[in-house]
């Protein structure tokens, strides 16, 4: 049972990056990584559309469904009820103010989300805003933002140039304006994450954007070595999961192969007296 500890609030987030203090966050996607993430005391469990890639194999997190959201969501929920839950919103689920508003109290109300959180600065300002406007705590995403990455031309980091900094700085500060209570900032050159935290005073955090940010963000699967296709420049491997699940499964076959597995500390039992009818049974029907 997962131990009684405090749950990050919204005023929280606000709070802390006041108090300069650090705030924990990783991408999780499933149950048994929820309960992992809740023994370890990670502050912020965030379901992120990137599950489409990790969990699903696709090429990008394009084809992820509002559907597949909440119901991650409602998983990782059970699986860490103490760590706060931040639900991406996938691609075309905020194309316009009422879809977006629509699929915000989704999230919130079927995926049992904290927060919901979209992609896009300025331009997505008036969605962010009908999202606040709703009651429902929404944080945006600045920088390399996935959804947009068939106009970046793939997954390529942003804010090279001054004038693609300012850019970034001043979706930052409309998303502020807009209303909401945050926003990630991910691939961007670490000075220019730190100019655009210091351009708000809501709760940021970053993925490949150095160390400014208040919130630290990685894949659960990255760090863990679950998922290891392909590795950012920016994720630390702390575990190689994968190579140990490879290696038991190894283990595994060759046992079953060999007839090792399943042995008598593996196996049901029965009465000796009940083994005894069952064997007089068996002769009993190899007769007739």
């Amino acid at each position: 049972m997962a131990e009684e500890r405090k749950r990050l609030t919204v005023p929280d987030l606000k709070a802390r990056k006041s108090a300069k203090e650090k705030v924990v966050m990783a991408s999780i996607p499933d149950f048994p990584s929820a309960v992992w993430a809740e023994r370890a005391g990670i502050d912020i469990a965030a379901v992120g559309d990137s599950l489409g890639m990790t969990n699903y194999g696709y090429q990008n997190t394009l084809p992820v469904t509002v559907d597949m959201m909440i119901q991650h969501a409602q998983a990782v929920r059970r699986g860490a009820p103490n760590c706060m839950v931040l639900v991406a919103m996938p691609y075309g689920s905020y194309a316009t103010v009422d879809i977006g508003v629509h699929n915000a109290l989704r999230i919130m109300k079927e995926g049992s989300a904290d927060i919901v959180k979209m992609q896009g600065g300025r331009e997505k300002a008036p969605i962010i805003k009908a999202i606040a406007d709703a009651g429902v705590p929404v944080m945006s995403h600045v920088g390399m933002c996935p959804h947009f990455m068939h106009l970046y031309g793939g997954f390529r980091m942003q804010g090279k140039t001054a004038a693609e900094a300012e850019h970034i700085i001043e979706d930052a500060v409309a998303i502020e304006r807009a209303g909401a209570c945050g926003f990630e900032i991910e691939a961007v050159p670490a000075p220019v994450a730190k100019a655009v935290d210091d351009a708000v005073e809501i709760f940021t955090f970053g993925i490949g954007a150095g160390p400014a940010s208040c919130g630290q963000l990685l894949l659960g699967y990255d760090l863990l070595g679950v998922f290891d296709q392909f590795k950012p420049k920016f994720t630390k491997r702390y575990a190689e999961l994968s190579k140990v699940a490879v290696e038991a499964l190894k283990e595994y076959a060759a046992d079953v192969r060999s007839g090792k597995f399943p042995d008598v500390e593996h196996s049901y039992s029965m009465k000796p007296e009940e083994a005894e009818k069952l064997r007089r049974l068996v002769e009993k029907r190899r007769k007739t």
